[in-house]
């Protein structure tokens, strides 16, 4: 893949995958998708949408399944401005990331930036990938788990998922966030039809990037996250840390808001605003 490939355009469409169920955000998800939980009284995708939008995206290609009504509504009133297309996938519940993507094929012809709904981060971090052929990464602190690269100072040289993570010295952790060419994207197509079409939908999509990334034919220039200045958010834990680390680094200028008592051993029927502190 040619450097000037990657310079050439500044990307304006992002794919961002929010079908799942968010079970381990249990109970705050039972009744509310985990990209419109809150962190200092703003949900999520509120702050997602927003960091796109600064940095300059204008089409938003939605993977959605679970409690997908509660997106839309939430999309039709805080991105009226943007340009939004819609895929939902009816097989979420039994399927993984993977089989999102590859349901998002059709509406992807060009150049996007791939992102999950479940991440929070400083929005400047995310002007270099804004290119395409990019990946964002981080060093290793204690919290984070999933899929790991191991790089040679500047391109992925490895993707090692789950049981193959080494913790080696030269392994960065992976924060769900990438940039695709066309010529990428259309190999990662080819590979996602592979997996597909043998039944591979539990997966997650990263089985893909390894696979090519081992091939050579998949090249992602590294771009790092502050490790202090990002969080993904799985479980009730992770969505403390998140506030945890926004506050104290003074991230965002958003109201003071309690503990959400969901946290009470045994309760089981979230609030009706999903916030915590």
């Amino acid at each position: 893949m040619k450097t000037h490939d990657r310079q050439e355009t500044r990307l304006k469409t992002a794919c961002i995958l929010a079908a799942g169920t968010g079970s381990r955000l249990f109970p705050l998800t039972e009744s509310m998708p985990k990209c419109l939980t809150e962190v200092h009284g703003r949900p999520l995708l509120g702050r997602l949408i927003a960091s796109l939008r600064e940095q300059g995206f204008k089409r938003l290609v939605f993977v959605l399944g679970h409690l997908e009504d509660s997106i839309r509504s939430f999309l039709e009133f805080h991105a009226a401005d943007l340009t939004i297309d819609y895929v939902s996938n009816p097989v979420f519940a039994t399927t993984n990331n993977i089989y999102s993507l590859w349901l998002a094929r059709e509406k992807l012809n060009e150049p996007f930036l791939l992102i999950e709904s479940d991440l929070i981060f400083d929005t400047p971090l995310l002007s270099a990938l804004t290119y395409p052929d990019r990946i964002a990464v981080s060093h290793r602190l204690p919290w984070m788990r999933g899929t790991m690269v191991t790089t040679d100072g500047h391109r992925v040289t490895e993707f090692l998922l789950g049981e193959n993570s080494k913790a080696a010295d030269e392994e960065y952790k992976t924060v769900n966030i990438c940039s695709l060419s066309a010529s990428s994207w259309s190999a990662i197509v080819a590979r996602l039809e592979q997996y597909i079409s043998m039944g591979r939908v539990n997966e997650y999509y990263e089985a893909v990037f390894r696979d090519l990334v081992s091939e050579g034919r998949l090249d992602l220039q590294c771009v790092l996250f502050d490790e202090n200045r990002w969080y993904e958010i799985d479980t009730l834990d992770d969505l403390r840390g998140a506030h945890e680390t926004f506050a104290r680094i003074g991230a965002f200028d958003m109201p003071t808001l309690p503990y959400s008592d969901v946290y009470s051993e045994g309760r089981r029927n979230p609030p009706p605003r999903a916030s915590v502190q």
